[in-house]
């Protein structure tokens, strides 16, 4: 007895054969298993490979601790002044024209396109000991470089576009009809923003906060060079997890590896989360 596909592909002999549909599902399929669920079950087996216990002692011992406590530290620091400075640029960007402004919105994808280590080689060589605006800093009691600075300052550089492309596409769709009506009625420009354009971006602004927030828990490449990598100071997560793999203990980098992933895998559902409710919201209009 012929099958329905069979009578289709004879009916339609240039049509794609069932075949090809599943052979690219299987394919997706598996370079997904290989590229994300295996290493992910590696270093999830890796770290409780010895059991809870030994999975707890390793995330508090003392300097995986610290190193962990002074990244959230700096990644909530990161993600604040993001949020504010990132929403302000956006909102400069889309309701305002001044000279220079499509330079600058072309120039705060750089940190998008520039490795991150080259990111630390720049802070260094500006804010330096042994530079001019390093050292004038550090006889006033100021220590950037191999300081918690430093490393707020990389994070700020790196994490800045997340807000801001989060947030403008919000901004270029918006309606002016409320804002032009809330002036109308005497409403000043802090008021209209407040009550009228800020719930409007506020998705965005989430969405960029998350991923901030979750790129400043990873960063290593420029915080590796700005740092210090002083245990219990200016050691963060990343470098302490690259320094156990460098010490030959994987089960320690696995088990810190594994507590940031947690974060930011959470935070990334959240994002998503997010999005299908904007998209819900933008639907139901």
């Amino acid at each position: 007895m012929r099958t329905a596909e069979s009578v289709l592909a004879a009916a339609h002999p240039g049509a794609p054969r069932p075949w090809g549909r599943w052979g690219l599902r299987a394919t997706a399929i598996s370079y997904l298993a290989l590229i994300i669920v295996l290493p992910l079950s590696a270093i999830v087996a890796t770290g409780f490979r010895d059991g809870l216990r030994a999975f707890w002692n390793d995330i508090t011992n003392p300097t995986a601790f610290a190193a962990f406590r002074l990244t959230l530290t700096v990644a909530v620091l990161t993600t604040v002044i993001n949020a504010v400075m990132g929403t302000l640029t956006a909102y400069a960007l889309v309701r305002y024209s001044f000279p220079g402004r499509r330079l600058l919105n072309g120039l705060i994808d750089i940190p998008f396109a520039i490795p991150t280590l080259v990111t630390g080689v720049m802070l260094v060589v500006l804010y330096g000991p042994q530079e001019a605006l390093g050292a004038w800093l550090q006889a006033r009691g100021i220590q950037v470089i191999f300081a918690t600075p430093g490393i707020v300052l990389a994070l700020l550089l790196v994490t800045y576009p997340f807000v801001i492309r989060a947030v403008q596409p919000v901004l270029l769709e918006m309606q002016k009809d409320q804002e032009e009506a809330a002036y109308t009625l005497g409403a000043s420009k802090w008021v209209t923003f407040y009550r009228i354009i800020l719930p409007t971006i506020a998705p965005g602004i989430i969405t960029g906060v998350l991923l901030t927030f979750a790129r400043a828990l990873g960063e290593f490449g420029s915080i590796v060079v700005v740092a210090g990598n002083i245990p219990g100071r200016t050691l963060t997560a990343p470098v302490h997890v690259f320094g156990q793999i460098e010490s030959q203990n994987p089960r320690g980098a696995s088990a810190l590896s594994i507590l940031l992933l947690a974060l930011s895998f959470g935070l990334m559902l959240a994002v998503d989360s997010l999005e299908r409710l904007r998209g819900g919201h933008d639907a139901a209009r």
